[in-house]
């Protein structure tokens, strides 16, 4: 996928207003609009035009952009880092409701945008039709964020400090990202993916109309050894030749606490044991999946090597051999 440079597309500097950015949007949409431009590449120049304008015409699409895109060139390969856009403030806006993102783009219009830009913008302005209910109602918008908490927290529950970057325009029409801070409540059980509200804490009512709420979207930071798929924990297990041939139990730490698993004897690797309930601690609770990972030790003492060439004397197995 390809950077875009909307700062380039539109010809204005990276610190421009919001004036500048509209002066320069008209202009070009002036000269390439289809229905006036004998430009040969009018239709492809005015989706690049309207693009560029939707996002550096948005507050908060034009922040993600400017901390997501720092450092890039227009046509570089680019792949958004993961999460990051944790820890940014949204509105409720987005693709669905009244145009697109407040800017006069229907949908239809945004889906012929590039791939660079569904990548990015795509999941923004959440999905709980906040801006439809606050338009109805009076009622302030909700907000949205992602936050990253740790795998611990949805064992234990657990109360933290959330710090979010929120967007907003300054007097001359420059974006700057101001920050807020949190108390909130993390429930036990708390599974990747699943929204915590917090009531109140959107967009300001109008007339008197309540506040809206704001929906933080709960994904994991990386845990060392454990993998997160809904309620179920995902481990790679290292076991020893004997513990795997013979049979064994073994003890393996959990954020909810040591749980002994019995290695069945013959176990290879790559062999995946199920131990019911002792994944996630929801309603119902998951499951926790090992994989038997089968390590060697080396043969880097006179003692070790001569365990391996008895071995390779005594026991007849050749792991090439074509089974009949």
């Amino acid at each position: 996928m390809e950077f875009q440079d909307y700062y380039q597309t539109l010809g204005v500097d990276r610190d421009a207003g919001a004036e500048v950015i509209k002066k320069a949007f008209r202009k070009l949409a002036r000269k390439y609009h289809p229905d006036v431009s004998k430009e040969a590449d009018a239709e492809l120049r005015m989706k690049e035009i309207n693009e560029a304008y939707a996002v550096l015409s948005d507050t908060e699409k034009r922040a993600a952009y400017d901390q997501l895109g720092s450092g890039y060139q227009a046509g570089q390969d680019f792949r958004p880092p993961p999460d990051w856009d944790a820890g940014f403030e949204f509105s409720g806006r987005g693709p669905s409701g009244q145009g697109f993102s407040g800017q006069g783009f229907s949908q239809e219009q945004a889906r012929s945008f590039s791939d660079f830009f569904s990548e990015i913008f795509g999941g923004m302005g959440g999905g709980a039709g906040g801006s439809a209910r606050a338009s109805y109602r009076g009622q302030g918008e909700d907000h949205h964020a992602k936050v990253l908490l740790d795998l611990e927290d949805s064992y234990r529950g657990a109360s933290r400090q959330v710090s979010l970057r929120v967007p907003k325009q300054d007097e001359r029409g420059h974006v700057v990202l101001t920050t807020r801070t949190l108390n909130v409540k993390i429930p036990k059980g708390v599974r990747e993916g699943q929204v915590i509200r917090l009531a109140g804490q959107g967009s300001p009512g109008l007339q008197g109309q309540p506040a809206g709420d704001l929906l933080l979207e709960v994904h994991f930071n990386p845990h060392p050894r454990l993998r997160v798929e809904g309620r179920d924990l995902h481990m790679t297990l290292p076991v020893t030749p004997w513990e795997a041939m013979l049979g064994a139990v073994v003890a393996v730490e959990l954020p909810g606490g040591t749980e002994k698993i019995r290695i069945p004897e013959g176990a290879q690797s790559g062999r995946q044991l199920r131990v019911r309930g002792r994944g996630l601690p929801s309603e119902p609770p998951g499951d926790l999946l090992l994989e038997i990972d089968v390590r060697l030790p080396p043969a880097d003492t006179p003692k070790a090597r001569e365990f391996y060439e008895n071995m390779a004397r005594e026991l007849d197995f050749n792991p090439r051999q074509t089974e009949h």
